[in-house]
């Protein structure tokens, strides 16, 4: 088996002692097989990943750029080929109260967010391992995927607006290069103890605007996606040259659009309340 030829590798490179762990192949990862090794000895855990090379590449290269940041796991070892990567456990849960949203995003932008730094030889934008010429460019091509399985949904006229606020509209809210961004910043990679944020795993990493990375969590459930909620969030980034509350609102429309499709095709069940959402942000969108 895969993961026993791993174990054995990592106990010939004295990382682990292959006689005190034992393993359990973990459910919730979408693309990636996931193994929880358990040292029997002193309760130490680890995360053995396996995806594709370029995926892992990626996410590699995140969790170095911000190895001092104790929200992120410290990636303790990566294949030379990227076949795997390790990382200590985060203990915690995975199930979001949908009573704190107001506080988790001001946690996400002190302790993720606001560590952000930007990359002056990126060598474009959007996903690391599928970079775009322009940050539009990466937006497009996500509105373009999403609009295959919104189409039905919502009204010709909101898909409209929808392209022409990226086409017509600098949504950028800093000046200059991009910034190495967590790329799927939702609840469902948050880890909380205590009733608060003390994890964030499995980037799928972005050059781009750290707003995406706060809108992209913001939209991540149907609860309280109210411009108080966003706006309170939205005043503690460093990053924000001005704060337009209108480029904010065309910002979140356009993380919302992405967010109705993913909710169609993983989480129908909460359609019903992405689309009051939806009707309530294209309405103040449209005001301003």
């Amino acid at each position: 088996m895969q993961i026993e030829s791993v174990i054995n590798d990592l106990s010939n490179m004295n990382l682990i002692n292959k006689k005190e762990i034992k393993y359990t192949q973990l459910t919730g990862g979408t693309s990636s097989n996931i193994y929880l090794l358990s040292n029997i000895k002193n309760e130490s855990k680890y995360i053995v990943k396996f995806n594709d090379p370029s995926v892992l590449e990626s996410e590699a290269y995140f969790l170095n750029s911000y190895n001092k940041l104790d929200i992120l796991p410290n990636l303790l070892f990566a294949e030379k080929t990227f076949k795997y990567i390790v990382y200590p456990f985060i203990p915690g849960r995975t199930n979001y109260v949908n009573k704190n949203k107001k506080e988790l995003l001001i946690s996400l932008v002190e302790q993720l967010i606001n560590n952000y730094e930007s990359y002056p030889n990126a060598p474009g934008w959007g996903w690391a391992d599928d970079l775009s010429n322009s940050w539009s460019d990466f937006l497009m091509s996500r509105l373009t995927e999403s609009y295959k399985i919104l189409d039905s949904y919502l009204e010709k006229p909101d898909h409209t607006l929808i392209f022409s606020i990226v086409n017509n509209s600098d949504l950028i809210t800093f000046q200059g290069k991009p910034f190495l961004l967590h790329g799927d910043c939702g609840i469902h990679n948050f880890i909380f103890n205590k009733g608060g944020l003390s994890g964030i795993i499995d980037p799928t990493p972005v050059f781009g605007d750290p707003l995406y990375d706060l809108i992209y969590a913001f939209c991540s459930s149907p609860d309280n996606l109210t411009k108080e909620t966003i706006s309170t969030a939205v005043s503690h980034l460093k990053f924000l040259q001005d704060f337009d509350s209108n480029t904010i609102y065309k910002n979140v429309l356009v993380g919302l659009y992405f967010r109705l499709a993913t909710c169609i095709k993983h989480h129908p069940d909460d359609l019903d309340e992405y689309l009051i959402a939806w009707n309530y942000w294209i309405s103040l969108v449209k005001s301003n």
